[in-house]
This record gives structure tokens, C-alpha cells and sequence, in this order.
């Protein structure tokens, strides 16, 4: 067992950390545990956010955490970084990767590198906030072609019009990105355009059933104008939009399989403390033989996800690969996620047992950042040399 996590990491896949990369993990696993997980519940079922929760994960200066300011944060950092968080909660882990991954990877990739040198400083340390907007309504899986959101150049500025959808964080942030099919040639551009621009409109989507505490809202762009300079200038197709994702996938893996772990461990913690029959149902066979395939999936999950981001660190960033993780892991976390729920009976559907949370989040992670069938798609186009897309 890991020292790190002695419940849910048998192989030790997190031992390779160095010290300094567990100084700032450490700290945020004490923020979490004792100022973000007390309120989860209560804001999990009336489907707000925890503003406050925000600020003390800005203070904890996470994306380069002064424990490594003399070197550049690892993949494998920032991959347990978000692992920590999905452990306490996906909703929580979503809103931070929406920044520190979604957001900055599409500045980072998207952006001239003197556009990025100028808005990452603030981006990391949240003076300036952004989110992703590729999602439509009526295009998801098929956006690469089916995109509509449009932008129109008009002397030296742009007029954007369209409508965005799912889209996590928008309500609070500073900007949003937002990718456009330029009508001259038909690429797809991307946009940094401020939340408060004349013609945005957002509205908040209600009903959900999942990721209840993440606050997604539906953007509708009416001539918005924005000038040439918010125009992220290294994106000029859905090529590089497609490098974007490329990155972006791996961090939605790591999500599934911190979220896995937190239900792992609080499915755990229930069945050693319930008792039937006069004694724990920890030590019932049935029961064990669940809590077995549970951490075998959360083991095996952990692996995949490590081993992807050493790859990545090496420079090796292939789509097969992150689809690959990004469909494996969401599969096993589906089954872990009910085992848990089964192993806490009827107490696994009240928030008070902690699994239901972890239950319910978990089907909008399985469907987000690519779906089980599009990332099947993929792998299988790499393995056997023929596209099936249609």
C-alpha cells in the first residue's frame, strides 16, 4: 500500500512522487477534507456551488505550487492533483480542471506565445478566469463537422453568433473561450470573449440529476463583437482544436478514477461501520468479493492513468492513447460506482452515505470530453487502420 493512499492505491502507483510533489497534494487533501467536504452534501442537493470553496483552493496555488517553483510541475503532478480532488468530489474537480486544464490548455495550445506569456500568470493564480465552449446544443459527438457557432471578421474585429451549451463554470467566469466557424473559410477560430460582452447571454441549466453542485450554462452569442486581439491566433482549425482535446482527455480519466477511489473508500468506510446480522458487513463474503473488484477497478485505473502521463511527459500525445484511457476507465468506474451503492443498500441512495454523490456524478463523467462510442471509435481507427466515423 501507498503511503499516500493506503486504502486505495495496493500497488503504490503514487510512491513515485517525490516529496515536493506531495507538499502541496498533502495540503490539499487537508483543505478538502476539512473545509470543502462538509459542505458538499447540503450543495449537492439544493444544486449550488460553494463559492468559498473556490477561493481556498486559489490560495492553495496549485497549477505551480511553491514546493516546485524552482522546476516545471510534472504531468504526473497534476494528474494526482486532480485525482485528489475527483476523490473528494467530481464536481469540485471539474471546476478546477476547467481552469487549470480546459481553460489554459486552450490558451496554451490555442494561443501566440506572446498571448500566452501575457494571460498565463493570471490564469494561475485566478486573476483571470476562463472556460471552454465547444459544446452545442444540437452538436456534441459530431461538433468537429457539425459546429455553427459562427464569426464573421468586420474591420479589425469580429461578430460572433451562436449558442453554447453544458458549459461548466461560464456563470462566474471572466472569459469565454469560444470556438467559431469563421464564414470566410469555414475554419474553426477561437475566441477569448468576456462573459459581460454586449450581446452574451447566459442562463443557467437546471433539473440535473448529475454534477448537481457544478453550475453548467447555456451561452447564447447575439453579434457579439470582440477585437482581433482576443482571437487566439495558433488555432485556426479543428485540427487545433483536436490538440487541445488530445491533452485535455487525459485530465477527464484522472477524474474517473479519483472519483472511483472516493467511492471505493467511502463504500469502505460504510461496511465496516454497518453492522447486520450482529456484525460488520465488512465480513460477509458477498460483500468482500465486491469491495475486491472495486479496487481492482480503482488499481487498474490508477495504472492506466500513470502510465499515460508519463507518456505524455516524455512528449509521446496520442489520440488513441487518451481515448483509450478515457474509455476504460469511465467503463470501470460505472461498474465500481454501482458496487458501491449495492454494498451500502438503501442508504446508498441518501447523500448522508457519500456514495450516492459519487454514483450520480459519475454519469455525466462518463459521457463528457467524448463518449464511451466516440472514443471506441478512435482506438479502433489506430489499431486497425480504418475509420469507421461516418
Amino acid at each position: 500500500m501507498s503511503e499516500l493512499y493506503p486504502d486505495c492505491d495496493p500497488y503504490g502507483v503514487a510512491d513515485v512522487l517525490t516529496e515536493a510533489e506531495r507538499g502541496p497534494i498533502l495540503r490539499l487533501r487537508s483543505v478538502l477534507e476539512s473545509q470543502i467536504q462538509p459542505l458538499l452534501a447540503e450543495h449537492w442537493e439544493a444544486g449550488t456551488f460553494p463559492a468559498e470553496a473556490v477561493r481556498r483552493l486559489q490560495d492553495l496555488q496549485l497549477m505551480h505550487p511553491p514546493e516546485l517553483a524552482a522546476e516545471t510541475p510534472r504531468t504526473l503532478y497534476h494528474g494526482f492533483r486532480i485525482f485528489e480532488m475527483a476523490r473528494c468530489d467530481a464536481s469540485i474537480a471539474s471546476f478546477y480542471t476547467a481552469q487549470a486544464g480546459l481553460f489554459r490548455t486552450a490558451c496554451r495550445v490555442g494561443g501566440s506565445a506572446e498571448q500566452f506569456a501575457a494571460w498565463d500568470p493570471r490564469i494561475q493564480s485566478f486573476e483571470m478566469t476562463g472556460v471552454f465552449c465547444l459544446t452545442e446544443p444540437e452538436h456534441g459527438s459530431d461538433i468537429a463537422g457539425g459546429l455553427s457557432t459562427a464569426a464573421r471578421k468586420d474591420g479589425d474585429d469580429w461578430i460572433i453568433d451562436g449558442v453554447k451549451r453544458w458549459i461548466g463554470g461560464a456563470l462566474t467566469a471572466d472569459y469565454l473561450c469560444i470556438f467559431a466557424r469563421d464564414v470566410a473559410d469555414a475554419q474553426v477560430k477561437a475566441f477569448l470573449v468576456p462573459r459581460e460582452a454586449e450581446g452574451v447571454t447566459l442562463e443557467k441549466i437546471h433539473g440535473k440529476t448529475s454534477l448537481r453542485i457544478m453550475q453548467n450554462a447555456h451561452i447564447t452569442l447575439s453579434g457579439v463583437r470582440v477585437p482581433e486581439s482576443a482571437r487566439l491566433q495558433n488555432c485556426n482549425s479543428f485540427k487545433d482544436v483536436a490538440a487541445m482535446l488530445r491533452v485535455m482527455r487525459s485530465d477527464v480519466s484522472w477524474i474517473a478514477t479519483g472519483l472511483q477511489a472516493g467511492a471505493y473508500e467511502a463504500a469502505l468506510r460504510y461496511t465496516r461501520e454497518r453492522e447486520q446480522f450482529g456484525r460488520p458487513i465488512a465480513g460477509f463474503q458477498l460483500v468482500q468479493e465486491k469491495l475486491a473488484r472495486m479496487l481492482g477497478n480503482v488499481t487498474a485505473s490508477l495504472s492506466l492513468v500513470s502510465r499515460l502521463a508519463e507518456k505524455q511527459q516524455e512528449g509521446a500525445y496520442r489520440d488513441e492513447d487518451s481515448a483509450l484511457a478515457k474509455m476504460w476507465v469511465c467503463s470501470s468506474m460505472r461498474e465500481t460506482v454501482a458496487l458501491a451503492r449495492e454494498v451500502a443498500g438503501g442508504n446508498g441512495i441518501t447523500l448522508a452515505a457519500d456514495v450516492a454523490r459519487f454514483h450520480a456524478d459519475a454519469e455525466a463523467v462518463y459521457s463528457y470530453e467524448g463518449t464511451h462510442e466516440v472514443n471506441s471509435l478512435i482506438v479502433g481507427r489506430a489499431v486497425s487502420g480504418r475509420s469507421a466515423f461516418v
